[in-house]
């Protein structure tokens, strides 16, 4: 099926339009079984997979061959199923990142000179894929990825009991064509790190900024399993009071691209382990100023969130939120039951 990428945000606004506003905390089920049948039995096989096969761990944030079903694969009813499936999935916050992400392929095709109908970087490229059958009580999960987006569900009885690894990129981080000129859309996750570690006196900066060189991405990558990293900066305990509300409020600010009830099992699950373990750590920069390269991180024990602004002359942003003991609801599900009681897939 053929599509006209250009025109992606007028198709995604005018299916919105018709869906509604999302009900959040919702069981993703219903939307996952509704976009699974819309599907022609060909695409239903190409979009579906066991729940425990290896493909539901195949994440990355790279333009690459994916598995799974595209936009190009689907028609409007379809494409509206796949965006009621988000939006479900999402807060407002997040879905418009989603959107905006999606758009900036546009935007690349002009800062690279790329022909209008490129595929290398096209914003309908962006793959759907369900790991086993959302009708059963049996653990299922979904997972829309592309160029700077990868986000991961998983499900059990109605509940989501994971929505990590969460990937969102932005590049241009600042767009700096006529296409969307000053757009940003991981801007507040800037501000809001630079706000923290401007607020630090001298003694807090020794202890928070561990390199004046940022590292080229992410050091988690996209690693099935990702662990706490070293140095781990300033501590909860060495803050201020305001600048604890900083942390506090940068930390809610990633947890707010899920859905309500997703953002409040994260955010108590971070407070349950103590907010005296938080940390957060600064490699880079300290100027908030194009072309200066800056990273940060904040961990606790269970939970990690990085920001990387360093390629394109610091103007390419990558952020990624794991939960450190449930990416893909492994804690939570069990590997034992994964492996021994999930192996099918969606069948009509």
């Amino acid at each position: 099926m053929s599509k006209n990428p250009s025109n992606l945000t007028l198709i995604i606004l005018a299916v919105l339009l018709v869906i509604g506003p999302a009900s959040y905390g919702q069981d993703l089920a219903p939307f996952a079984t509704e976009f699974l049948n819309s599907l022609t039995p060909t695409l239903q096989q190409k979009a579906s997979f066991p729940f425990d096969n290896s493909e539901r761990f195949n994440w990355h944030f790279i333009p690459r061959e994916r598995k799974g079903v595209t936009f190009h694969d689907m028609d409007d009813s379809q494409t509206k199923a796949a965006l009621a499936l988000i939006r479900a999935s999402l807060s407002t916050q997040g879905e418009e990142k989603t959107k905006a992400i999606f758009e900036l392929e546009n935007v690349l095709r002009i800062v690279e000179n790329r022909p209008e109908n490129d595929t290398y970087r096209d914003p309908l490229n962006y793959y759907f894929s369900v790991f086993g059958d959302p009708r059963t009580d049996l653990p299922w999960g979904w997972r829309l990825e592309g160029h700077h987006i990868s986000l991961n569900f998983s499900s059990q009885k109605g509940k989501i009991v994971s929505a990590t690894p969460t990937f969102f990129g932005s590049n241009p981080g600042i767009v700096q064509v006529d296409l969307h000129r000053g757009r940003q859309v991981l801007e507040k996750e800037r501000s809001m790190g630079f706000a923290l570690l401007h607020s630090l006196d001298s003694s807090q900066l020794r202890t928070a900024v561990y390199t004046d060189k940022a590292p080229a991405d992410i050091l988690t990558s996209n690693n099935r399993n990702a662990s706490l990293l070293s140095p781990t900066g300033i501590s909860y305990n060495e803050l201020t009071t305001p600048q604890k509300d900083m942390l506090e409020a940068l930390i809610r600010h990633y947890l707010q691209n899920y859905d309500e009830e997703t953002q409040r099992n994260m955010w108590n699950k971070i407070k349950s382990e103590g907010l005296d373990k938080l940390h957060f750590a600064w490699a880079g920069s300290q100027k908030n100023e194009l072309g200066q390269p800056h990273y940060y991180r904040i961990q606790s024990p269970q939970f990690l969130i990085e920001y990387d602004n360093v390629q394109n002359d610091a103007n390419h942003v990558h952020t990624v939120v794991r939960d450190l003991s449930n990416d893909f609801g492994e804690d939570v599900l069990g590997h034992h039951y994964i492996r021994d009681h999930s192996h099918v897939a969606f069948h009509p």
